[in-house]
């Protein structure tokens, strides 16, 4: 760990995150017809996450796919505005950029319906993956929407055996959205395959009792850390908080439940952020519970902050929103 400690210093790159990148279409009232409107958000867990981290000045770059049209130079745009490197976003002629439809409940939480049959954020391919890119990256995080089908599936391991190679920590966001696959039992082995290449875990409530068949989620980590060596584990628990498991230690801390929550898009990624934050500026090694208990803390609050806002990627809150959240 100490020479990945030195080697980190010489990156050039924070983060580095490999996935989809989407238009989120959220529902945003209805017009005089009585139709629902709905906003072209950009959207995709990676670039949630790495635009969290250059809010907080982080350098940050992005790696896929999008398409050739309207909504992919809108994407490229977006993610350039809020300073993630763009280089290794990519193009494709022919396929269309992939899009959400986004429900949202009255308490903010959503259901999912993809146009993704096929999308462009799945047609990265492994001869696309650009390599001196990641081999310049402190941190490489990815999640499972780029292990749905084969192609991109392979674009995504050799990401992570570059990344590893070049010593780089290993963060992974399961992040299942269950009509993007085949069969859940493929979502599981590729989950399982991300468990064994990762050094930071974010998983939510559901997914760890889905994964594990363990209602508690000490007995389902102690389920995944039976079965590979994980150094910290975050549980993210919605409207109960967060929960992060390193070595020994168990660290809980309640949620900043807002009034004016909107929606929870990005909520997660926005937390998953604030982690990865906290350990590019502190390391992976020695973490006290005064450590864990100030990550989750900060982390909370960035996530209760993005819970009153429509989107994310475009409108992250900073140190001192999120700070003004911590002191509420």
């Amino acid at each position: 760990m100490k020479g990945m400690q030195t080697d980190m210093n010489e990156k050039i790159y924070d983060v580095t995150a490999l996935g989809e990148l989407l238009i989120d279409f959220t529902e945003n009232g209805t017009s005089a017809q009585g139709n629902p409107l709905f906003e072209a958000n950009p959207g995709g867990a990676p670039c949630n996450v790495l635009a969290m981290l250059t809010k907080l000045g982080h350098k940050t770059a992005f790696i896929g796919k999008v398409g050739d049209d309207f909504f992919g130079k809108q994407l490229r745009e977006a993610i350039t505005e809020v300073g993630i490197d763009s280089t290794g976003l990519l193009s494709d002629p022919e396929i269309h950029t992939t899009l959400a439809m986004v429900h949202t409940y009255p308490d903010g939480d959503r259901d999912f319906s993809f146009y993704r049959n096929p999308g462009a954020d799945m047609m990265l391919r492994e001869d696309e993956i650009p390599e001196e890119l990641i081999k310049s990256t402190k941190i490489f995080h990815f999640g499972t929407l780029s292990m749905t089908h084969d192609g991109v599936r392979a674009a995504t391991k050799k990401a992570i055996s570059i990344a590893e190679e070049a010593n780089a920590l290993i963060s992974f966001d399961p992040n299942l959205r269950p009509p993007l696959w085949k069969s859940l039992d493929d979502a599981k082995e590729q989950i399982l395959y991300g468990l064994s290449h990762c050094n930071i875990l974010k998983i939510s409530d559901n997914e760890i009792q889905w994964l594990t068949g363990k209602e508690d989620y000490t007995d389902g980590v102690n389920w995944i850390r039976e079965r590979y060596n994980i150094p910290l584990i975050l549980v993210s628990m919605g409207k109960e908080g967060s929960r992060a498991y390193y070595e020994d230690k168990i660290v809980e801390v309640k949620p900043f439940l807002q009034k004016n929550t909107i929606e929870t898009t990005g909520a997660g990624d926005t937390f998953c952020g604030c982690v990865l934050h906290y350990i590019c500026e502190h390391g992976l090694k020695d973490l006290t519970e005064a450590d864990l208990t100030k990550m989750l803390t900060f982390a909370n609050a960035a996530a209760a902050r993005i819970t009153t806002r429509k989107g994310a990627l475009r409108v992250m809150p900073d140190r001192a929103e999120i700070e003004a959240v911590m002191k509420k």
